[in-house]
């Protein structure tokens, strides 16, 4: 049975304390947030501190909005996002807002503007975001180690949350080891305390404490600022996690047709797979439900299992018409099983078998809303990996549906527990080259998967043949050799066959930059179809290519003239 992620969590100690020190002002403002339950695995914990620039009577409120901003709005983005996807988005916002509020002013130095440095810790690996000079720094061995470098131009802030339309916001990785100490703070705490300071403090009975006589150090020193400071120690990491609705689940006895199961009516067995057992439900309003409980074989396999729940996980945080949904369930679920809307219609697969050869105008709107699927992946951070015709389904309407969401790779899930997934399920004559090669793989390994089906549509072959097969490393991807769709068989336009050409490039960055620019090529001659007719001036226009040349050879002439006249 997959394992209760609540027994083996991530948990820290954090201690706090500021102070407006001899100023009249506080213009400082920090806080920290510790959720619970399903936030801890898929978002973590943060901790954030703001400084107000001393000549604004406003900046306090600035930072003070800065913090909650991303205290409460980081909790609210997709699960499936990175911290740095996530934390960048919402401090961008509030660096909108904040700027917004200055467009009125004559001097900006009098306007909603601060530092920022924020820790935002997940799974096994702390994140570091910041613009201005408040600092995140490790501390170990008496050392205080900065992982921030301050952004100043003499005594003038060269980067802050309001200052300008956008912020730069610098970004940092780094791993977490239990017992890691981590200090958060203001110009007027550290620059007048050192790690010795640090170790000193740190064996006060609390981290409050220590805080504390750190605000106290500073000042006895002379800053003559506001002082704020946070110091937070990780306890406990997280060995090993699984999906949220994993947890404290039973394995379900197969139901038979008439049985009732959690509210649902069984109707009747779809198909039996290694991985699962597939049975045709209705709810009480006779909703038709896809139910899948897992195989044997699953149940033994950890790994499997992850990727059985995965579906539904993944299905329930996506929004599109052309990406299969899960089901509403009308009693709360008693046992491991996945439920998903059901959907009438035949495979791709099955359509190209029955239709081979699709006509153009059909291929394009097939991929028009497969593009329109993946794109509600990919905005999500989610990459299908495993597109193929067995994986589109098409309604007797002509609405095309990805389907089968367990080969779906989540980026914050991955974060959060790496390796957690599993290895790639996919399908080999599929299957961008990268994932062989060891290369980068991203949103363009499903234009890659997308761009053979097309391809597979037109022509009934595969582009690489068997080529895909045999690679092992990047040379071997380099010498793929593309065979054009275009040939006297078929009419498939030279347009067409290069916007292919260049959404199945063995190396992804060369592929499109956009789905929305692949799709519009394969409608009209574009970028692809110009690189690959580029037809040389003396081609073109010979006498204007001769009579160019005759110039620059004139030129020339001059020139070793005068060089020998001299």
């Amino acid at each position: 049975m997959p394992r209760d992620m609540t027994t083996d969590r991530l948990e820290a100690v954090i201690g706090q304390c500021a102070s407006a020190g001899c100023k009249p002002l506080m213009q400082d403002f920090h806080g920290a947030r510790v959720p619970e339950g399903d936030a801890l695995m898929l978002k973590g914990i943060v901790l954030a501190v703001a400084d107000g620039i001393s000549s604004s009577q406003t900046s306090g409120v600035a930072a003070q909005s800065a913090v909650r901003m991303l205290l409460s709005d980081y909790y609210d983005t997709p699960d499936s996002w990175t911290v740095k996807t996530a934390a960048s988005r919402v401090l961008q916002s509030a660096n909108a807002w904040l700027y917004g509020q200055n467009r009125t002013l004559a001097d900006l130095d009098s306007g909603m503007v601060c530092a920022f440095a924020a820790l935002i810790l997940k799974g096994g690996a702390g994140h570091v975001l910041h613009a201005g000079d408040a600092r995140v720094a490790r501390y170990a061995d008496g050392l205080l180690d900065p992982l921030t470098v301050d952004h100043r131009s003499g005594e003038m802030l060269a980067r802050a949350l309001g200052a300008a339309e956008t912020v730069a916001l610098d970004y940092r990785r780094v791993p977490l080891r239990a017992g890691d100490v981590f200090v958060l703070s203001t110009d007027g705490l550290h620059e007048h305390i050192s790690g010795a300071d640090v170790a000193h403090a740190l064996t006060l009975p609390t981290l409050n404490d220590a805080c504390r006589a750190l605000v106290d150090t500073a000042l006895s020193r002379g800053s003559a600022d506001n002082l704020t400071v946070q110091i937070l120690q990780v306890t406990r990491l997280p060995q090993e996690a699984g999906l949220p609705e994993t947890t404290a689940l039973l394995v379900l006895p197969l139901p038979k047709p008439g049985d009732t199961l959690d509210g649902l009516r069984v109707l009747r067995a779809l198909s039996q797979t290694p991985r699962s057992h597939v049975f045709l439900a209705a709810d009480p309003d006779g909703r038709k439900i896809v139910l899948k409980i897992p195989a044997s074989e699953t149940l033994e396999n950890p790994a499997a299992l992850r990727r059985f729940t995965l579906e539904e996980w993944v299905a329930r945080r996506v929004s599109s018409v052309h990406v299969m949904q899960a089901a509403d369930l009308p009693q709360p679920r008693s046992g491991l099983y996945v439920a998903m809307a059901y959907l009438p219609g035949r495979t791709l697969r099955q359509r190209m078998t029955d239709h081979p050869g699709a006509p153009l105008d059909k291929m394009r709107d097939i991929a028009g809303q497969i593009i329109s699927g993946l794109r509600a992946l990919h905005r999500r951070e989610m990459i299908h990996q495993d597109i193929r015709p067995e994986n589109i389904l098409i309604d007797e309407d002509g609405s095309v549906r990805i389907i089968d969401l367990g080969s779906v790779s989540v980026a914050g899930v991955e974060e959060a527990a790496p390796g957690l997934l599993g290895e790639l399920p996919g399908t080999l004559q599929y299957t961008a080259p990268e994932y062989l090669s060891g290369d980068v793989v991203s949103w363009r390994s499903d234009q890659y998967a997308l761009a053979v089906i097309l391809y597979e549509m037109l022509t009934g072959r595969l582009p690489y043949g068997a080529q895909v097969a045999r690679i092992a490393t990047r040379a071997d991807q380099r010498r793929l050799q593309y065979a054009p769709a275009r040939s006297d068989d078929n009419a498939v336009p030279a347009f067409v066959d290069a916007a292919l050409r260049r959404a199945l490039h063995p190396d992804p960055l060369r592929r499109y930059d956009a789905l929305s620019e692949f799709l519009a090529d394969l409608h009209r001659p574009g970028s692809a179809a110009r690189a690959a007719h580029h037809i040389p001036l003396a081609a073109r226009d010979p006498l204007r290519f001769w009579q160019a040349l005759t110039i620059i050879l004139a030129v020339i002439c001059v020139i070793l003239a005068a060089q020998l006249a001299g």
